[in-house]
């Protein structure tokens, strides 16, 4: 959990957050709260069923923390296999999905917000 003082370092345990549906599968959000720090954090779990979505002003960054052999992304309809350690950077307007079951930590700026959030 954060703490309130803004000039303390700002704890979470994202595996205790609740999960929230979203595209991909659930995520976990962190630090949405904390008006100093201009992003989020989510752990997510990406599902079989991730839906190709964009965000018009969101920059997400991918960081695969699990996932199996034949996990790929898809970004603009180019298919790149992934591998735990493996960071992808994806800039507004890119339409992206992640193929396969793993779990990712994602780095988003600025804040996310729901609104800016397009499925295909």
């Amino acid at each position: 959990m954060s703490t309130p003082d803004k000039n303390q370092p700002h704890i979470v345990d994202l595996a205790s957050l609740p999960g929230v549906p979203c595209p991909c599968g659930t995520a976990r959000r962190a630090f949405a709260d904390v008006a100093e720090f201009p992003g989020t954090i989510h752990l997510t779990e990406i599902t079989t069923d991730a839906e190709t979505h964009y965000h018009k002003t969101l920059t997400e960054t991918y960081f695969i923390l699990e996932c199996k052999d034949d996990a790929q992304m898809e970004l603009d309809g180019q298919l790149t296999p992934l591998k735990p350690g493996m960071c992808i950077m994806i800039p507004p307007g890119v339409r992206h999905r992640a193929i396969g079951e793993m779990k990712i930590l994602n780095i988003v700026f600025p804040k996310f917000d729901p609104a800016d959030e397009f499925v295909d």
